[in-house]
């Protein structure tokens, strides 16, 4: 439901007022944007499918990422969306607190463990328990480039090796992403430990604007496929604009090598005017990607998108 500016902020404005929690909203198709946050505090910068299966009425869980700087704001929540409501609630930070977290991603094969990335490089291994995350460790990123700003992070596991992706967003024509790549393993005391990094250059078929960051998240199917999000940024009021794509394969071999391969003409899956997506996760076991916006001063909305088949 791509609404214009002007009928969407009186839509969320009369939505707000009904509420009773924040996040839940009347019955709609599980492909309908759903609000989960009324202001650039609780937008949603990244997602990690946390439980829930396909077709199961109560939906899937999800951890969200919140962008925020200062000390004692919310870090990290979880969201249930389900094919009636969508509902998030908070999850309290225990351990020092990062600033402009922007990415988190499960760990395969770990229940309750998760890699968040910051804006500036920083990787954080968590421990989730109940409604507690606590830091297991945390350490810089092993390449950084010159004014790199992250957005993005995803785990792959294959043949029994385990890869992460991330992204510097790149920033409009003169800027392209760059999408680096690395083997990854874990210290006993949980740091993340990155092999020979890899890079690759990256430009976003849409949005073109000046204010493009052509990868905003990353997402990594079964089969290999690399789904991306692009987004465009024209301030706190928007507009905004925004794009998932299908951009190439990666694999992993058995000796642990990584292999990206990104396409040369990345294929346009849909694309949103109006909204910010910096969040998308392919659902295991579906088709689907939950994804979600960071619109700033407008909130955070959520909804699914077949995009993940193979």
């Amino acid at each position: 439901m791509n609404i214009p500016m002007v009928r969407r902020t009186a839509w969320t404005s009369a939505a707000t007022a009904l509420l009773t929690m924040l996040g839940t909203l009347p019955a709609d198709a599980a492909g309908e944007w759903r609000k989960v946050g009324d202001d650039a505090r609780s937008g949603v910068s990244g997602l990690a499918y946390e439980a829930g299966a396909a077709g199961d009425r109560a939906g899937v869980t999800a951890l969200v990422v919140h962008d925020n700087k200062r000390s004692g704001q919310q870090r990290l929540s979880r969201i249930t969306h389900g094919e009636d409501s969508s509902v998030i609630a908070p999850i309290t930070w225990d351990g020092p607190e990062p600033v402009d977290l922007e990415a988190v991603e499960a760990v395969p094969g770990t229940p309750g463990e998760y890699v968040a990335l910051a804006a500036r490089g920083i990787v954080y291994r968590l421990k989730v328990t109940g409604s507690t995350v606590t830091v297991v460790d945390y350490a810089p990123l092993p390449s950084i480039g010159e004014g790199d700003d992250f957005e993005s992070f995803a785990l792959v596991a294959q043949h029994g090796k385990l890869a992460a992706l991330w992204a510097d967003r790149g920033a409009g024509a003169d800027r392209p992403a760059t999408l680096y790549a690395a083997p990854l393993t874990f210290a006993p005391w949980g740091q993340t430990l990155f092999g020979a990094v890899t890079s690759r250059t990256y430009r976003a078929p849409y949005p073109t604007g000046d204010g493009t960051r052509h990868i905003s998240d990353i997402s990594v199917t079964n089969s290999g496929r690399i789904i991306l999000s692009s987004a465009a940024d024209a301030g706190d009021d928007g507009p905004f604009d925004s794009a998932v794509s299908d951009a190439g394969r990666v694999t992993v071999s058995a000796a642990g090598r990584v292999r990206v391969a990104l396409a040369a003409s990345p294929v346009v899956l849909d694309t949103f005017p109006q909204y910010k997506i910096e969040a998308v996760e392919c659902l295991p076991g579906s088709a689907d990607a939950l994804v979600g916006t960071d619109d700033e001063n407008l909130g955070g909305f959520v909804r699914t998108l077949p995009v993940c088949g193979a």
